[in-house]
Parts: C-alpha cells; structure tokens; sequence
C-alpha cells in the first residue's frame, strides 16, 4: 500500500513521522509550495516539507509542492501510483479528479469531534467556544467539507486553560498515535467507518489578523478565552497610545460594571486589571507590537502612564 502524505504546518509533522516510523511504503509528500516567512521575507518550505526532506536523506522520497492541484500536478502524482491518500491541514481542495487517482480512496485527519467545528479551525472554535472537550477526527474524504463517515474518532477533555498552540501539540500527537492502527486496518481491509450524523454539523472559518482585536465590552471569561484561542497566531491586541498591544496571558475575575478597557490598577498575585464589559481581565503577559513580550510588572516598571488610560 502506497501512501501519499498531504500537509503543511507542524500539526501534520508526527503523523507523517509516524507513517514512515512504522515502515509503511510513503509514495511521496504533497505539501504547500514555500512561502515569505519572518522580517526577512525569504521564502521558506513548509514545516511537514522540511520533515519530509530528514526522511527522503534516508530513502528518497518525492516532495511535490505545486500551486495548483492542476492536471500537471494531478500528472505527477500519477506517476508516483499512490494506493492511498492520507491528509492532514494540507491546505488545498481534493476535487474528484485528484481523488479518482488513489485506488483505496483518501483519509483525512480533523481535530475536532466531528461532525463538530467542520472548517478550517476546530482547534480555535473549541477554545472559544469554552467547551469541556474536544477531539480528533480521521475520516474518509468527501466532495463535502469534512462530511466523510468517520473511521476512528477519540475525545479530549479540556481545562481551560488550553491555548491554540498547546491544543495543537496534543492533537499531533494523538493523530501520530492513531494513525498508524488505522493503516493496517486499511491495508488488511479491517477498517470500518461510521456515517455522520449530517443534521448536527457546525463550522468554523478561517482567522484573520483582525479577529485578534479585542472588543472591551465583551465580558472577562470571553476575551480571556480569545486570548488563549488566537495564541500563537493572530495574537490578541489592542490600541494604547495608538500603539498595538499584544495581550498574551490573562484570567478572567468577575467584578462590578465600569468602563471598558480601563486600566484600573495591578494585584500583586494576579497583574494588571482591566475592565471589561462584565468583570475584569487580569493580565499576565503582554507585548507592544515590535518590541519583546513581558511579564506584567516588568511592563508596568516600563509604562508609568499605563493605570487609568482607556485601551481599545
């Protein structure tokens, strides 16, 4: 059974890792084309591309990174005679040409509960959301988003105190950890799967610099939650001084009505005070934007004029 592996971020990394790990044949490696990266925008491979280059040094493995999913593209996949598509946050739509060369079909990896959080980030959905648990999802692909009847699916229970980045790293490692079962089953032709149930789908779309903007008439537990959402990317933010300010770490404390975005003060267990819209976030660390991220009394050893100015 021939394998072609689809991803792109560090999400993706362990489970490609694990195909390899666990001596199935990898056909080749589908992946993002290299992109601007960093202050100096220079071009660089996708994470699951650097991967995939430490396993080819050891047998040669072909990393295709097309723009397109074009017939050129969908030519040199052919060539590879793959058995087997096996996705995760490639980034890209499969249309059904490009699934009609994978004789045992495709399989995609979800970090969500499916039919739960279908889209582009479950992970950030669950954390705002402030759900008690989330999980994974490996599926058969579909012509419809994230629609494919589930093959294996595993719950996980949350704290809240998960940000995006953290969340993600769990998730990585649980698809290393279920995968690999699941290849055999498919390879064995023991795999069963489980149609959705398509009446209780949600969605989630895709996030953008600007959903990091903190709205101060929102309550405490709600920012609070955006802020572990939307950490590492796009970051919370907020106006002081016509500066932007990155909120990196916060808890939420319930508190009397005031003005929103008021900076009233610091707790010396708990940092900086903010009011919001109902109660108060308590900030832990922060960051003006092009400068380093700080904890919340070396920041106020720095911002003098901080207590009693008006954020947003």
């Amino acid at each position: 059974m021939r394998i072609l592996f689809a991803g792109s971020p560090l999400i993706a990394v362990p489970a490609l890792e694990a195909i390899s790990r666990e001596g199935f044949e990898l056909a080749g490696v589908l992946t993002n084309p290299d992109s601007p990266k960093g202050r100096s925008g220079r071009a660089e491979p996708t994470e699951v591309c650097i991967a995939a280059q430490k396993i080819s040094a050891l047998s040669a493995i072909p990393i295709l990174k097309p723009e397109k999913l074009n017939s050129a593209a969908r030519e040199s996949i052919a060539a590879l005679k793959p058995d087997l598509l096996v996705s995760f946050a490639y980034g890209k739509i499969f249309g059904p040409k490009f699934l009609a060369l994978f004789p045992m079909g495709g399989i995609n990896i979800h970090p969500s509960l499916l039919p739960k959080y279908r889209g582009p980030t479950p992970i950030q959905a669950a954390i705002l959301n402030r759900d008690c648990e989330t999980g994974i999802s490996i599926q058969k692909l579909a012509q419809e988003m994230d629609s494919g009847d589930i093959l294996v699916q595993e719950s996980i229970a949350l704290s809240g105190t998960e940000t995006s980045g953290s969340l993600g790293e769990i998730m990585a490692q649980k698809a290393a950890e279920l995968l690999p079962p699941l290849l055999e089953k498919i390879r064995e032709g023991r795999a069963k799967a489980i149609t959705q149930n398509h009446s209780e789908a949600s969605y989630c779309s895709l996030a953008t610099s600007e959903d990091g903007l903190i709205n101060w008439n929102k309550s405490a537990a709600e920012t609070e939650a955006r802020i572990r959402a939307f950490n590492p990317w796009p970051l919370c933010w907020t106006l002081h001084g016509g500066i932007r300010l990155f909120i990196l770490k916060a808890d939420a404390m319930e508190a009397a009505a005031g003005t929103p975005g008021m900076v009233l003060g610091i707790d010396k267990k708990l940092g900086i005070l903010i009011q919001t819209g109902e109660g108060i976030l308590a900030v832990k660390e922060l960051q003006y934007q092009a400068r380093k991220a700080l904890g919340w009394k070396d920041f106020m050893n720095g911002a003098r004029d901080f207590t009693g100015s008006l954020l947003g």
